[in-house]
């Protein structure tokens, strides 16, 4: 049987707010979530580990209705939603201490494995919302190690996530936990964005094909930009001719960067970061994903990476480090 997905109130749906199909149904009104007389969510002690761009502008949004620890690994970077009314930490174990949920945005699964899981972080019983991108695999590993986890990973860049205007899974087979984690990252998502699944696997793999769109399609507008380009077109006209084609979407989100409109610097997604989620499609598909591995295959290759971000992202080419390139969104 498919995996039953549960709809936020702005989630997906008919007109008429009624699923016409056994797979759906509305997000309700909580109901064990700490609430005051009017129904909404009170303030709850959360401790937010990560402060990386994604994980400081999640964090940002907690602030505004709930009393919040972080902690990062280079504390400075946390230091900006310190000024802002958070609490820090100087390590995990401080950090979850009376926690009510504790929320991890790290870079991968090894390190939640390090950071969560080998040392036993999570006290027993407390919410555990991971918006960490990981595989299906991972996700049940989680799972199973802390009967808690909730997998929330967000689909956007830092813009949305600025304007609470991400995707957002939320995967869990308790209904109880998965109601609590879907208001508290509520401020994160945008209209008809907020999306309970009835696992934490089903949550990742909903994240891996956000990115695998992503990866598919920057590459596809890089191609037609080199196609365009050979035949003596300027990017300008290209990137109109496009406006009637399946890749408007990446043209008119990637275009101002093309064309030196929108300037890149700091970047919001890095090449590495979207290199490692491609390994991560692989690692879970059993059949074959050409797309994905041509992307992946240009990771061994910097020049042609470069070129990549480049034509996305920069305008220019430099010789900077790989790892300075971004893609933005």
């Amino acid at each position: 049987m498919p995996p039953m997905i549960i709809a936020s109130p702005h989630g997906v749906g008919g007109t008429d707010g009624i699923r016409t199909t056994a797979l759906f149904r509305w997000h309700t009104e909580v109901d064990c979530a700490p609430a005051n007389k009017n129904g909404t969510l009170v303030s709850m002690k959360i401790a937010f580990l990560g402060t990386g761009r994604m994980g400081s502008e999640l964090a940002r949004h907690l602030l505004k209705s709930h009393e919040v620890t972080v902690w990062n690994r280079t504390a400075e970077r946390a230091q900006p939603l310190v000024e802002e009314g958070a609490s820090l930490a100087d390590t995990p174990e401080e950090a979850v201490k009376n926690a009510e949920v504790i929320i991890t945005s790290l870079f991968g699964p090894d390190d939640i494995r390090e950071r969560i899981i080998e040392p036993a972080l999570i006290p027993a019983g407390v919410t555990w919302i991971d918006t960490t991108t990981v595989s299906p695999e991972a996700a049940r590993e989680f799972a199973a190690a802390v009967d808690s986890y909730v997998h929330a990973p967000v689909v956007g860049s830092l813009g949305p996530a600025r304007n609470g205007e991400l995707g957002v899974y939320v995967g869990t087979p308790d209904d109880d936990r998965r109601e609590l984690a879907m208001d508290i990252v509520e401020p994160w998502a945008g209209e008809n964005k907020l999306i309970g699944v009835e696992s934490a696997a089903t949550a990742a793999l909903g994240k891996l094909l956000a990115n695998l769109a992503l990866a598919v399609t920057a590459e596809g507008l890089l191609e037609a930009l080199q196609l365009g380009e050979s035949e003596g077109l300027d990017s300008e006209v290209i990137l109109e001719m496009l406006d009637i084609t399946g890749l408007a979407f990446m043209k008119n989100m990637k275009g101002p960067f093309v064309t030196g409109e929108r300037n890149t610097t700091p970047g919001d997604f890095t090449v590495d970061a979207l290199c490692k989620d491609a390994k991560l499609m692989e690692a879970t598909s059993s059949k074959p994903l050409p797309a994905v591995h041509a992307a992946d295959d240009f990771a061994q290759h910097p020049r042609q990476l470069r070129v990549i971000a480049c034509v996305l992202a920069m305008k220019t080419c430099s010789d900077e480090p790989l790892t300075q390139f971004t893609i933005n969104g």
